[in-house]
């Protein structure tokens, strides 16, 4: 029987990957062919979509992008038997952006039936939760801790340290919290984790409640996400009828169940006790710390909070332990992020790359420059909330400490690109914009701060008192940076500030209409 593999990926999907499927199919039966379609996870080649491929005894080959009208064209090439094709692309694991990169978290997104958990096993999965059955909480810690691993969501902040604390808290319940509100712009990660392999989050999460004494998980998705939130709660079904959830894990003494909860679309709920408030019924609105939600968080009870690809990190470690994770990266940022490319870009898609890699590298090597051909003016890595980094900064190296010290922030990886026809002060306006529309509201430098943000944004355009209203914008940027209760109040001024810093000739329109007469 011929195995051709066509993406469910929701990017794949959005492009027309379900009727290619259909019209494999239908013309493999017509033509009396044994094919079996398969419905993998993205390779995350997202400009390439919908990416089909046949399995051959060499390995599997590529043709992308396909349409259903290409169909009919591969089987009369006879791709299913190796023949050549206008859209072939020779075997996908020398494609040279996938031969480039470092998949550890991603090694199994796009070869696997997602929901297979036999496949999910043959391609090895479930061997760090068999190792971590066998180990006491404290070393599952202390494996985590070596590897360095931080957290993928925006703070960076070390999971050993959070485990541990959780580890060593008293309780009668403890929980574990996957916040999968991926919301920032430009992200995708955490989607194509779930969708094409969320077998490996259900393991990471697993992990967790083994090593800190949980017997309770919530993963929280974000409501513009339904595929993800089928393709999670079939897999919780599925793991739990094979004994990889539920009591007594592979006849271990563990027991650990999963649930998933849905978001309401507020961006504010990736913050991790805004998204606590939220699973307990409540408005998402951010909590004071302290206490920690390590100590005091879902219902009160010692918390385990992490995103999608902290957790997704977790398998690869407990199998190949810390020491090999930490081989990967530079400095204090080890083991890989993916990346995602996104914005005026040539080739958008997920690189997974060890820290240390260059921001030109990704952008140039990687995405093949902008989609329109034009110069790139202007990044900005780490979300809505991220700086706005210059051509002049793409030699600047993907690490936690490195961006920190150049006023900007790696965050979960998420890479926007703009060409030189951006304005960077409607960029700043935005920034203020989207503070003020999700903000919960709780405090009042975040609440009032964008609002006045905008206002003072416009009057400097409009060329109204300029310097006085530049000080006055810088000096609004740091009470709300000093003063908001969490960093959606707090790292709104980082992408104003580098606007102004790195492109101030747009915050001065009247100058340029000037020059221009």
């Amino acid at each position: 029987m011929i195995k051709i593999y066509v993406p469910k990926d929701s990017a794949a999907r959005a492009v027309g990957a379900d009727a290619v499927a259909d019209a494999i199919v239908a013309e493999a039966a017509s033509r009396k062919i044994d094919a079996k379609v398969i419905r993998n996870g993205s390779r995350g080649l997202l400009w390439l979509e919908p990416f089909v491929e046949v399995e051959t005894p060499k390995g599997r080959v590529a043709f992308a992008p396909v349409e259903t009208g290409d169909v009919k064209s591969l089987f009369d090439s006879k791709f299913h038997e190796g023949g050549t094709h206008r859209l072939s692309l020779g075997l996908t694991e020398e494609l040279p952006y996938l031969k480039n990169q470092e998949r550890l978290t991603f090694a199994r997104c796009g070869v696997t039936d997602p929901l297979s958990l036999d496949d999910y096993i043959s391609h090895g999965g479930f061997v760090g939760l068999k190792k971590a059955l066998a180990m006491k909480g404290a070393e599952i810690v202390t494996e985590v801790t070596t590897s360095g691993l931080r957290g993928r969501g925006g703070a960076g902040f070390p999971t050993g340290i959070k485990w541990k604390t959780v580890h060593d808290a008293k309780a009668d319940q403890k929980y574990v919290c996957c916040n999968a509100d991926e919301g920032d712009s430009g992200t995708f990660a955490d989607r194509m984790v779930m969708e094409g392999d969320p077998f490996m989050l259900i393991e990471g999460m697993t992990i967790a409640g083994v090593a800190v004494g949980a017997s309770k998980g919530f993963i929280y998705i974000r409501s513009e996400y339904p595929d993800a939130i089928r393709a999670m709660k079939d897999a919780i079904r599925i793991a739990t009828t094979g004994n990889w959830l539920g009591r007594n894990i592979q006849g271990s003494v563990h027991s650990f169940a999963l649930d998933v909860r849905r978001g309401a679309g507020a961006y504010i709920c990736g913050e991790e006790t805004s998204m606590l408030e939220s699973l307990e019924g409540k408005r998402g609105m951010v909590r004071p710390k302290p206490p920690i939600p390590a100590l005091y968080g879902l219902f009160g009870k010692p918390t385990v909070i992490n995103n999608v690809l902290s957790f997704a990190a977790v398998p690869y470690i407990l199998a190949e332990g810390g020491k090999a994770y930490e081989n990967y990266g530079m400095g204090r940022s080890r083991g890989t992020l993916p990346f995602q490319l996104a914005g005026n870009i040539r080739q958008g898609g997920l690189v997974e790359k060890a820290f240390g890699i260059t921001l030109g590298q990704l952008i140039n090597d990687f995405g093949g420059g902008t989609a329109t051909g034009k110069p790139l003016r202007a990044v900005q890595v780490g979300g809505p909330l991220g700086a706005y980094l210059p051509a002049s900064q793409l030699n600047l190296e993907m690490d936690y400490e490195a961006f920190a010290a150049n006023g900007a922030m790696v965050g979960h990886g998420g890479v926007v690109v703009f060409d030189d026809s951006v304005d960077m002060a409607a960029q700043a306006r935005f920034a203020m914009e989207f503070c003020a529309i999700e903000s919960c509201g709780k405090c009042t430098p975040c609440r009032i701060g964008s609002t006045r943000g905008m206002e003072v944004i416009d009057k400097i355009v409009a060329g109204v008192a300029r310097e006085e209203n530049l000080l006055l914008l810088d000096d609004l940027c740091q009470t709300m940076t000093d003063g908001s209760l969490c960093a959606m109040g707090g790292l709104t001024p980082m992408p104003v500030q580098s606007a102004v810093k790195h492109f101030p000739e747009d915050f001065d329109r009247p100058a340029k209409m000037q020059a221009a007469e």
